[in-house]
């Protein structure tokens, strides 16, 4: 089994700056693309940004120029840095991972269990 821990949000004001954090842990051999997505009452969960294990980068067009994803492979850890905060940004982030938990399975696709960025003055 694999587990996604998300950290770092919170309440900020517009403008203002978070990081987020997701590290997997449990039976790895590798991760694939790891990402972020957020979700608001009533609609779908959307795409924020996404990173492969080579460092090839794909965003949101919302967030583009202010968020940028990056991973630690050592620590198979994502971030998301979020700048110039828009209210609209407010969500619930989830992680995702693209794991493969032994050298001979397939991939899988995990979920953290999300983690709450208010964006409010």
């Amino acid at each position: 089994q694999v587990q996604l821990v998300e950290s770092g949000g919170g309440l900020v004001q517009p403008g203002g700056s978070l990081r987020l954090s997701c590290a997997a842990s449990g039976s790895i051999f590798s991760i694939n693309a790891m990402g972020w997505y957020r979700q608001v009452p009533g609609k779908q969960r959307e795409l924020v940004a996404t990173i492969t294990s080579g460092g090839s980068t794909n965003y949101a067009d919302s967030v583009k120029g202010r968020f940028t994803i990056s991973r630690d492979n050592a620590k198979n850890t994502v971030y998301l840095q979020m700048n110039s905060l828009k209210p609209e940004d407010a969500a619930v982030y989830y992680c995702n991972a693209r794991v493969r938990p032994r050298p001979d399975s397939v991939e899988y696709n995990y979920w953290g269990q999300g983690t709450q960025v208010t964006v409010s003055s």
